[in-house]
């Protein structure tokens, strides 16, 4: 039987580098330090991003839906307002 190839996500998670995010960055209980450290790193210039907001808002999302059920409650509601700070520290109004 064929072997299946690997998701695109654990491509993503194996390869793609985080630049400058700190280990465990996501289990901080405070959501404005998520989002300094996202802001940080979607604004490196090595990075090459064109809009750094859409790009830390992807990796928050990222991290959100590969944690799926294993999240707990309180790491959600953590990460959830750190969506809200990405969008006051970006300046942006939509959600």
């Amino acid at each position: 039987m064929p072997q299946k190839p690997d998701k695109w996500s654990k491509e993503v998670t194996e390869h793609d580098h985080p630049f400058a995010l700190p280990p465990g960055i996501f289990k901080s209980a405070d959501p404005d330090v998520i989002a300094a450290a996202l802001q940080h790193s979607a604004e490196d210039p090595k990075r090459g991003t064109h809009d750094a907001y859409r790009t830390a808002m992807s990796m928050l999302d990222f991290y959100i839906n590969r944690a799926g059920k294993n999240l707990s409650d309180s790491d959600r509601v953590a990460l959830e307002k750190a969506k809200t700070a990405l969008r006051k520290r970006f300046g942006r109004t939509d959600a």
